[in-house]
């Protein structure tokens, strides 16, 4: 049987933590390479903001992965 959300759990829309962690990548490092804040980064990390789709391709390029495995399906 699925596990419910609560309604107070947000949402989670990317993967990018996830796949930093796989890639052995840390935030700070992304943020440097975006030339972004590290707030900026650790928000999309967490799901509290979301980058654009530009944004997005330009994640998936620098950590050399297709865009779409930093979508969750």
């Amino acid at each position: 049987m699925a596990k419910r959300k609560s309604k107070t759990e947000k949402p989670v829309y990317n993967r990018i933590k996830e796949v930093l962690e796989d890639l052995n990548k840390s935030q700070t490092w992304l943020a440097e390479q975006l030339d972004v804040d590290f707030q900026t980064v650790t928000r999309y990390a967490n799901n509290h903001r979301q980058p654009t789709i530009e944004k997005l391709f330009k994640i998936a390029a620098i950590l050399k992965i297709n865009p779409r495995e930093l979508l969750n399906s």
